[in-house]
C-alpha cells in the first residue's frame, strides 16, 4: 500500500461546518504495509524482495518507482480489477487531523471465487523464489492478497526456510507450522479471548504456540514491551524508554528487524532484543519510518 501525507496549516474554522480548514503546504509519500517491512530490512543493511498485489494505476506505478529507488526486489502483480490501497493522512503542527483510506475489498480477478488460476500462478512464483532467500516474512494486513498463506508456509517449511508472520483476522489456523508469529495484544485477544492476569495469558500463549506448532510466539504489548514464548520458557522484554510520537508502522519495524537478525544467524533472544530496540526507535519518529543500524544500536 502507499502511505501519503498532506502537511498544512490550520488558521481558521470552516463557516460551513465546525471543522478546521487545512491549507496544504507540502505532500510526502512512503511505502506502506508489507512494502514498509521490506524497506526496513533494506535500511538495516539486508536485502529483500516483495511479492504481492497492487492495481494498474498511478499509485501502483509510484510504488514500483519507490521499490526500484530503495533496491527492493519487485515481484508485484498489477491487477486492473483492483485499486492500489492508499492511506492518506492530513497533518498540521505534527498532529494527525484525519486519515482517509482508499481501498476496496479484494474480490476480483486476483482472487476469483470459482477459478484458482491466479492463486496457483502466485504460488508457483513463490516456490520459484524460495531457493534465493534465507527467510520469509508474511505481513498480513488482511487485504486478501495472501489467502493461500497456508500453502506458502508449507512450501517454505518443506524447503527448510523459516517463516515469520505478522497476523491478521480471526483465523490464526491459517498460520499453522510457521516459525514465529508476532501478534499484538488486540490480535492475540481476537483469537484466544481476553485474559485477566499474566498467568492466564501465559496459558493461552502456550496453548496457541502448541496448537499452531510454532517455534516461538512473540507478543508485542506496546508500553508493556514484548513477551517471547518458546518451548524452553518465557522471556519478557521491557519497552525501550522513549517519547512516543507515532506508533504507525512500528510492528513492521519489529518483524523486519527480527527477520534480518534471525537470517543473519543471531539467536532468537538476541534477535528479539534488537527488534525491541528498533521498535522503540520507530515509535519516536513520524509516520511509517525506517530505522538504521546506528539508531538501533545507539
Amino acid at each position: 500500500m502507499l502511505d501519503r501525507y498532506w502537511f498544512g496549516e490550520v488558521n481558521r474554522i470552516s463557516p460551513e461546518a465546525p471543522v478546521p480548514i487545512v491549507h496544504i503546504k507540502r505532500c510526502e509519500e512512503s511505502l506502506g504495509g508489507a512494502a514498509n517491512v521490506a524497506h526496513n530490512i533494506i535500511t538495516l543493511g539486508g536485502s529483500a524482495s516483495l511479492l504481492g498485489v497492487v492495481g494498474k494505476d498511478i499509485a501502483g506505478d509510484i510504488i514500483n518507482t519507490m521499490l526500484s529507488e530503495t533496491y527492493i526486489g519487485n515481484f508485484l502483480t498489477h491487477d486492473a480489477a483492483i485499486s492500489t490501497i492508499i492511506k492518506l493522512r492530513i497533518i498540521s503542527q505534527q498532529q494527525q487531523l484525519l486519515r482517509i483510506d482508499f481501498e476496496e475489498p479484494v474480490v476480483s480477478s486476483t482472487i476469483p471465487c470459482n477459478d484458482d488460476i491466479a492463486l496457483h500462478d502466485r504460488l508457483i512464483i513463490f516456490n520459484s523464489l524460495l531457493p534465493n532467500y534465507h527467510l520469509i516474512v508474511f505481513s498480513d494486513y488482511g487485504k486478501g492478497s495472501i489467502v493461500n498463506v497456508a500453502d506458502m508456509i508449507l512450501a517454505a517449511t518443506l524447503a527448510g526456510k523459516r517463516t515469520l508472520v505478522d497476523p491478521k483476522g480471526d483465523n490464526f489456523m491459517n498460520y499453522l507450522g510457521a516459525t514465529i508469529l508476532t501478534p499484538n495484544k488486540s490480535e492475540m485477544e481476537r483469537f484466544v479471548g481476553s485474559w485477566k492476569n499474566e498467568e492466564e495469558l501465559t496459558v493461552k500463549a502456550k496453548e496457541l504456540r502448541s496448537t499452531l506448532q510454532l517455534e516461538a510466539l512473540l507478543l508485542t504489548r506496546s508500553e508493556e514491551g514484548m513477551s517471547l514464548y518458546t518451548e524452553t520458557g518465557i522471556h519478557h522484554f521491557s519497552a525501550v524508554p522513549c517519547e512516543v510520537f507515532d506508533v504507525s508502522g512500528a510492528g513492521d519495524t519489529v518483524i523486519a528487524t527480527l527477520a534480518l537478525m534471525l537470517a543473519s544467524g543471531l539467536p532468537i533472544l538476541d534477535a528479539v532484543e534488537l527488534a525491541n530496540r528498533a521498535g522503540g526507535v520507530a515509535v519516536s519518529k513520524f509516520g511509517t519510518a525506517t530505522v538504521s543500524r546506528e539508531e538501533m544500536l545507539s
